[in-house]
């Protein structure tokens, strides 16, 4: 948007909540091209960010809600669809997932040989996961989505820790580190085609997880980045499975083939219908209603 608010205009036929503008020089700006998204705060609850001209396209579907800081913490993004997946990428610590992610997408993009026109939806791994990463991830697939105008799919990055792990006869349950001491977790099970979530999301710490896998006693694979760090309180469980590093972080090609398969069915949601999982306070908050209680 210019300093002088020049170059802005509406899209009356666009499916866009009301009070949402497109700025940019109206000489040089493509149907498919964006500058800024100017969105009234009272409009929708995350206001999408910024991104640049030529939004990299195609059925591209983001991951990013792992965290920034975490130790094996990877953003990344995949393309595909009916063929399955035709490329992805991921990347570990290093690099900001803001900084990561731009690059990423047009990688993919062109690995794929996809085009702007073939995009079809934009899907993206809604949590729970740390709170920064996980909001860059969303925030890019959201400005990508209202870009292109097209629908998206949310998907659990829970759901996304389980499916690689389809394969195994046991219960599974996916273990995010959630920090502080404290997990994501969810429970599945192996159902024709696919996994089947049996328990809700939650939070819990390693000591509430063991309790609960003594009690079942039932042979289980436990997968994420959550399980390997804590790997020592659960060694001594009878009957229970660690699965290795490759099953550490949720998997864009995993976010591909889940979205693939809700889209075959419609079930789409707007960009300013999409609500991110956290399933608890993000820790800047947790941090200042702490001290606010040591005043």
């Amino acid at each position: 948007l210019a300093a002088d608010g020049r170059h802005t205009r509406r899209l009356p036929d666009a499916p866009f909540p009301p009070g949402l503008e497109v700025s940019g020089d109206p000489a040089s700006l493509e149907p498919t091209e964006l500058v800024c998204f100017v969105v009234p705060a009272q409009t929708m609850a995350h206001n999408a960010a910024a991104v640049a001209s030529h939004v990299p396209p195609a059925a591209v579907l983001l991951s990013g809600a792992k965290g920034i800081e975490s130790a094996s913490g990877q953003v990344g993004c995949a393309v595909g669809g009916h063929e399955g997946v035709l490329a992805s990428a991921h990347a570990g610590r290093g690099r900001r997932h803001a900084e990561a992610l731009g690059p990423q997408i047009d990688f993919v993009r062109r690995q794929a040989g996809i085009e702007l026109s073939e995009l079809g939806a934009i899907a993206v791994d809604v949590g729970p996961g740390l709170y920064t990463g996980l909001r860059v991830g969303i925030a890019a697939a959201v400005s990508m989505a209202y870009a292109l105008r097209v629908p998206m799919i949310g998907v659990s990055s829970l759901d996304l820790l389980a499916f690689p792990a389809r394969w195994t006869s046991r219960l599974i349950i996916s273990a995010l580190d959630a920090r502080r001491g404290e997990l994501f977790v969810a429970m599945f099970r192996r159902v024709p085609g696919g996994i089947q979530r049996v328990a809700d999301p939650r939070v819990c710490t390693p000591a509430d997880l063991v309790a609960d896998l003594e009690v079942d006693e039932e042979r289980t694979l436990l997968v994420g980045d959550g399980a390997l760090r804590y790997a020592d309180s659960f060694s001594g469980l009878r009957g229970i499975e660690l699965a290795e590093q490759g099953l550490a972080n949720p998997s864009a090609r995993a976010l591909v083939q889940l979205a693939h398969a809700r889209a075959m069915r419609e079930e789409f949601v707007q960009p300013w219908d999409l609500e991110p999982v956290y399933l608890r306070k993000p820790d800047a908050e947790i941090n200042w209603a702490t001290r606010e209680g040591r005043a």
